[in-house]
């Protein structure tokens, strides 16, 4: 039952003085509060902690009234004294209102099937009872769910029946009033569609209607609601099931929208409320208690999705969580803090006064009372202390509605003229496309809705597409994109909801074809960059693997896959866009690319691994290892790079899996390692992952998938090429065991310094480049891999010198050339060749020049560099240090000379 919290007693006389001086104004102004004083015996400091109780020997109804009295006593002289704090005064509020509704559900059940307990019949609390903030003389707003296989019923009965008989009772228990007062006034208006719906709801049917037919306001009262009465098993069975309509990943901004809009009407509906001062809604009204609730439940729909750590019910504790995940400002969560305090307690002074569930502050001397019972002067100083608490949570709620700008005209002439002043050179050309759009040639464009919202966004988008370097290339780059979308309102809203994105969707369409043409087939990757959050750097290895592991409700291994795909393909557009916006250096972005390969290798190898042993078992004492080679090996991968693997698995090579269907262990490892790199590599609905290349195994394409570790030793160390041995000093364990890495790692570092073949390694790097050269050439005059001087012989300088001294082994080519001392200017030009090579992948992938000037002025600003000129004569200074190191190397030998020392 209800209990009181401790209070501290710094002072006993102290306290006894703050509740008699509030017994004193109880008395004084509140009518309601002196009815209940005078049937007291004596309220004193000793009151406020004494549990509220159910007397036994009188029926339900009457004894919850009775204890419902004793608590807004105890709750009003504590709230008063300012011994109770507004959580302590909502938390006792909300834990009678889950008591009084359990036990009349309790009573209920009982009443229709003596010794039944409340199986099968559950309560949800949404409002402010599902988020523990109960107001004084508040209603509850429960929704009512059954289970019609565990609900007691009578002989013959329909489950549905007896609900609703039971739903009934309950409200009949809670509302009935008498001399005594009332319990709890109910409002079942929250469920779904209440003009048609009966007042319980079966389970099944409820989870269907929100999966499938919700509006978006029903998202935003959900994210406060929680089993509080009845069988709470079956409520939060029921919430684990619609919490991805609730939470979701890929946001629907019409729900933003919706929210937004029914401010608005409420705005309207209350006008006379609007203005503060006597007559003031606090609810309501603008800058009121609702604007704070809204402003905290919009921005939880909007992140909450990606981040759990903001899906708490309490306004206060959703913009602490808000601000500590800078999803908004401290400051304004602080402020938005104190006024809910402010305006809360306000609006519980004025329910005091009879016990009714009002929200308005009242004129004349009904104010006055008011101010007097919470302890001020007037109603002027009552006034003055809310006044810039409503004035700061307009401004700060008001920043939330979009600018959107005037509306393009629909008349010809008259867009040709705004076209032009927005920066379009050829406004016909570009009146012809807006034109196109709105006439909804594109099947993503025909819906009423799509209409509406392209109205609403296409100010936005002409503007910043008028401050494009080439706002036609961009206009029929978004052409390309309305083009392909299966549906066009969401990405609309979205954009209209954070006009910031419309600036940074421009530049992805101006700069890079790459992005543009993976959001014309993914729109939902734009989702992704809602937030700051995606232009941080990419997290650690474990860091992201738990995050592609979070996928709640994916049991399903395609679903788990797919899962990991849009983890990966979001990374992997947000890092591009950290380009584009030149807010990271690319060398970061490298580095961020590897780590969310190698997370997605993790936990897309774990999860085939237990997948493939549900129908072959395990190898006894075996695992499955990968070994990464190359640019992922390195830790530096491009957007488009593919990922160089070799597969392993440790063990027996003759020992047979102990599942269902057994296997030998090499027939086994090579099916799992098909299966690992399908994974990784086959397009689904969620989007493509990486090309896998497996050449570098063993005996390369003639060999077998997978090889034992043993079988990987003993080829290292005596039948291996030159260009092997190459590969191998960028070779990483990126899965196994820690044992087994560690093992594998040993191997490779006792190949590298010497247990291998002897071989001339400078005269078979030199066969090797000249063959690359002739059959692989440069794609274009900005191709800072294959060019002469460009980073392959960057890349065979560096191996080189590693494989003939036996040391400066470091899978990441900067931290080799140091450790090796091939001197800072191979060093800087190993940076600048990465930096261009990452940058060119997105926006000039046939790595020829940029056509466009501002691209190539982004281009050097991402290099560090002043200009183009600046980039172009880097380019050719890195490209002579590089061809510089490799001719020091190799100038003046002979075939047949050893160069690997012995």
């Amino acid at each position: 039952m209800v209990q009181a919290t401790d209070f501290p007693l710094s002072s006993e006389k102290n306290v006894e003085l703050l509740v008699a001086d509030a017994v004193d104004r109880a008395h004084e102004f509140s009518p309601f509060l002196a009815n209940l004083l005078d049937r007291c015996d004596h309220f004193s400091a000793a009151s406020l902690d004494r549990p509220v109780t159910l007397d036994p020997d009188v029926p339900m109804a009457r004894a919850l009234r009775l204890a419902r009295r004793q608590l807004a006593l105890q709750v009003a002289i504590g709230d008063l004294s300012g011994i109770f704090d507004l959580t302590a005064v909502t938390n006792r509020l909300t834990d009678f209102a889950d008591f009084a509704l359990d036990q009349a559900i309790r009573a209920a059940i009982a009443e229709r099937s003596p010794g039944a307990g409340p199986e099968g019949f559950v309560a949800l609390a949404l409002g402010k009872q599902g988020s523990r903030e109960l107001n004084y003389s508040s209603d509850i707003d429960p929704i009512f769910l059954f289970d019609p296989r565990t609900l007691p019923t009578r002989r013959n009965e329909e489950p549905v029946d007896a609900a609703v008989r039971i739903g009934r009772r309950v409200i009949e228990l809670l509302q009935a009033r008498d001399a005594d007062g009332y319990v709890l006034r109910v409002d079942m208006r929250l469920r779904p569609t209440p003009e048609v719906t009966p007042i319980a709801l079966p389970i099944d049917a409820a989870i269907t209607y929100y999966e499938s037919q919700a509006l978006p306001w029903e998202r935003a009262a959900f994210i406060r609601a929680r089993p509080a009465a009845g069988d709470i098993a079956l409520g939060e069975q029921f919430l684990d099931a619609i919490r991805p309509f609730i939470w979701r990943r890929s946001l629907d901004f019409g729900a933003v929208g919706e929210i937004l809009e029914i401010t608005r009407r409420i705005r309207d509906h209350h006008s006379q409320g609007q203005t503060f001062g006597p007559g003031y809604d606090l609810k309501r009204g603008r800058g009121g208690i609702r604007e704070i609730e809204f402003f905290a439940q919009i921005h939880q729909l909007i992140h909450g999705g990606r981040d759990p750590a903001l899906r708490t019910g309490d306004t206060r504790g959703a913009l602490a969580a808000l601000a500590a995940a800078g999803r908004i400002a401290p400051d304004d969560a602080q402020a938005l803090c104190d006024a809910y305090v402010a305006l809360r307690t306000a609006e519980h002074r004025v329910q005091m006064i009879d016990d009714r569930q009002t929200h308005a502050l009242p004129t004349g001397d009904a104010l006055e009372r008011v101010a007097r019972l919470d302890g001020r002067s007037d109603g002027a100083a009552l006034l003055a202390h809310l006044e810039p608490h409503v004035t700061r949570v307009g401004a700060i709620f008001g920043q939330l509605a979009p600018t959107t700008g005037d509306n393009l005209s629909a008349n010809s002439d008259a867009l040709s003229a705004q076209l032009v002043a927005a920066g379009f050179a050829d406004p016909d050309v570009a009146a012809t496309r807006i034109a196109a759009w709105r006439a909804a040639r594109y099947p993503a464009l025909r819906s009423a809705a799509a209409q509406a919202a392209l109205e609403a966004v296409l100010p936005g988008l002409v503007a910043a597409l008028g401050e494009a370097p080439a706002p036609e290339a961009a206009l029929n780059r978004l052409d390309r994109l309305f083009e392909r979308l299966p549906s066009a309102v969401n990405i609309f809203r979205l954009l209209e909801a954070r006009p910031a994105l419309i600036a940074l969707l421009v530049r992805l369409l101006s700069h890079t074809p790459t992005l543009a043409d993976e959001l014309a087939r993914r729109p939902d990757l734009l989702d992704g960059l809602i937030d700051a959050s995606a232009f941080d750097p990419v997290p650690d290895v474990p860091a992201i693997a738990a995050m592609m592991r979070s996928n709640e409700r994916r049991a399903d291994f395609q679903a788990k896959l797919d899962h990991v795909r849009r983890i990966v393909n979001e990374h992997r557009f947000a890092l591009g866009a950290q380009i584009i916006s030149a807010v990271a250096d690319p060398l970061d972005v490298a580095a961020g690319y590897s780590r969310v390969a190698e997370a997605a290798i993790e936990v897309l190898a774990s999860e085939t691994v237990a997948e493939f042993a549900q129908a072959h078992g395990r190898v006894p004492d075996s695992e499955f290892v990968i070994l990464a080679l190359g640019r992922l090996g390195g830790g530096a991968l491009t957007h488009a790079s593919d990922l160089d693997l070799i597969y392993l698995f440790t063990g027996d090579f003759a020992a047979e899996s102990d599942g269902p269907k057994p296997l030998g262990a090499t027939l086994y490892y090579n099916r799992l390692a098909q299966r690992v790199s399908a994974a990784l590599s086959v397009p689904t609905a969620a989007g493509p992952l990486y090309d896998i290349d497996t050449r570098l195994r063993p005996s390369g394409t003639q060999g077998p998938l997978v090889v034992n570790v043993d079988s990987f030793a003993r080829y290292q160390r005596e039948s291996a090429w030159t260009w092997e041995h190459m590969a191998l000093t960028r070779a990483r364990p990126v899965f196994g065991s820690a044992k087994a890495r560690a093992e594998l790692q040993a191997i490779i570092d006792g190949v590298l310094h010497g247990d291998r073949p002897q071989r001339d390694v400078v005269a078979d790097a030199i066969t090797m480049r000249a063959e690359m050269a002739a059959h692989k050439p440069p794609a274009g005059p900005l191709d800072a891999k294959l060019l002469p001087g460009g980073l392959v012989d960057l890349e065979f300088t560096v191996h080189v010198a590693q494989l003939t001294r036996r040391e400066g082994f470091d899978t990441n080519l900067g931290r080799a050339i140091d450790l090796l001392g091939l001197g800072v200017d191979l060093h800087h030009a190993h940076d600048l060749l990465t930096r261009l090579i990452v940058t060119l992948r997105l926006v000039a992938p046939d790595a020829a020049e940029p056509p466009s000037e501002a691209t190539r002025a982004l281009v050097a600003r991402v290099l560090h560099l002043d200009d183009w000129d600046a980039v172009l004569a880097g380019f050719d200074t890195a490209r002579q240090q590089v061809t510089a190191a490799w001719k020091g190397l190799t100038d003046g030998h002979t075939a047949g000379r050893d160069a690997d020392r012995d």
